[in-house]
């Protein structure tokens, strides 16, 4: 009989929850970013290993909302935690545990949620030795499954997580077919990886007020061309002067970069053109939200 698991990443902003899923699905299917808030719905991921489907979802990070952008996103994440079968924890073990973090993983004890711990960053730390007092402290706190320390960036413990995971599958159906990684549509997929480009080259007070959204994308009949069009949306018009930058460089830098990884993620010679247009104040506005694919509902 085969088995499934269904398990939600979840954590602080910044922890690794993007790049650990990336890393169990072997593709880039989640933004990743140094910037907080990455991250802004809820991502799937599948993992087939043998007889046994693993279904992920990454959330995003857990912070203090400022906007109803942000106040969706924690939504999310809450929604995420229950009719599961697991939750990987993921925490940046170079930083202390937070309140938001123990309430949730509070609640979580408290409904029987098993809990896998995964410490990452481990790669930062002088000595190993300092693990201990880490784990101990939140050992007394919170009952979990397992206590996993890992370095997603270098590949090590990502193994005995999914180990750990796939000991919490049950006997069922698989849900997804077998060679599918995600259940994302292309067109999602395109506008984050464009999205994480301007995410990485832009300064720190304009990226949280970036939307992407693909409004074409087909392949050529006559050649192997996949025609891209997209629309960066913006809050402020001077914001737009920063994405396309002084002559176009910025939008054409990123542009590029974002080009290169459609290229090799979708196998094929892509075309893409990518507009900026303004719309005020977007994340306080519910139906832009709504229009960019950005809400729980």
């Amino acid at each position: 009989m085969s088995r499934t698991a269904f398990v939600t990443i979840a954590g602080r902003t910044n922890a690794g929850k993007s790049s650990f899923l990336n890393a169990v699905v072997g593709e880039k299917i989640a933004s990743v970013s140094s910037k907080p808030q990455t991250t802004r719905t809820r991502i799937t991921g599948i993992k087939n290993i043998d007889d046994v489907q693993l279904v992920f979802f990454d959330t995003p990070g857990l912070h203090k909302p400022v906007n109803k952008l942000s106040e969706h996103m924690l939504n999310t994440v809450k929604e995420s935690v229950s009719d599961i079968d697991a939750v990987v924890f993921m925490m940046d073990c170079t930083k202390k545990i937070n309140e938001q973090e123990i309430s949730l993983l509070k609640s979580m004890n408290d409904s029987h949620m098993p809990v896998i711990l995964v410490l990452n960053k481990i790669d930062l730390l002088k000595s190993m030795d300092e693990l201990a007092p880490i784990i101990s402290s939140l050992t007394s706190q919170i009952k979990f499954q397992a206590v996993v320390p890992v370095s997603i960036i270098d590949g090590n413990g990502v193994d005995i997580v999914i180990d750990e995971i796939i000991k919490l599958s049950e006997e069922s159906v698989h849900f997804f077919p077998d060679d599918m990684i995600t259940d994302q549509p292309e067109k999602v997929l395109a506008a984050e990886m464009i999205r994480e480009k301007l995410l990485m080259l832009l300064k720190d007070e304009v990226p949280h007020g970036i939307a992407v959204g693909v409004e074409q994308m087909t392949e050529r009949d006559d050649k192997d061309i996949l025609d891209i069009s997209a629309v960066i949306y913006c809050e402020k018009e001077s914001h737009k002067g920063i994405v396309i930058g002084k002559g176009g460089a910025m939008l054409k830098k990123a542009s590029t970069m974002a080009r290169m990884e459609l290229e090799d993620f979708f196998q094929i010679k892509v075309n893409l053109k990518c507009w900026v247009k303004v719309k005020e104040d977007w994340r306080n506005r519910e139906n832009l939200i709504r229009s960019f694919g950005l809400s729980e509902k």
